[in-house]
């Protein structure tokens, strides 16, 4: 086995959450904006606030589970696929690669997928406050 040209990292771990910080960091911005601005439609701040991050801890989840999957799909089928995907010519570990690539993919989805959560969550908590003070 001919590992040439592979990366040798001090602490690849370090270096991998580097990778996936970079990869995913301008996400938050969007998500944090519109999630945000929907929190407006709250009529008191705390409420705001706290509507606002229960959305963002159930888009967090969304996506992070939506990235399970794609884990777990890339393990299970991706590995057997003839994908076209770019693979170095020094890749060590085919099915770990390719398991990864299929989280970091379906890691975009999930966020999409997670704002709509989050959005939902919030109008559905403002339905129940409306429903709430109708009643008091």
């Amino acid at each position: 086995m001919d590992i040439g040209n592979e990366a040798i990292f001090p602490n690849p771990r370090l270096q991998v959450s580097v990778v996936g910080f970079l990869a995913t960091w301008w996400m938050g911005i969007p998500v944090g904006i519109i999630l945000g601005l929907v929190g407006l439609i709250q009529e008191r701040a705390r409420t705001m606030f706290l509507t606002t991050l229960k959305a963002f801890v159930v888009t967090i989840l969304i996506a992070f589970l939506t990235g399970l999957v794609g884990l777990i799909y890339g393990f299970l089928f991706l590995k057997y696929s003839d994908l076209s995907w770019f693979m170095p010519d020094n890749l060590i570990d085919r099915t770990n690669f390719i398991a990864v690539g299929s989280m970091h993919n379906f890691s975009y989805l999930g966020g999409l997928t997670g704002l709509i959560g989050g959005i939902t969550f919030t109008i559905i908590e403002k339905r129940k406050q409306k429903r709430a003070t109708k009643t008091t």
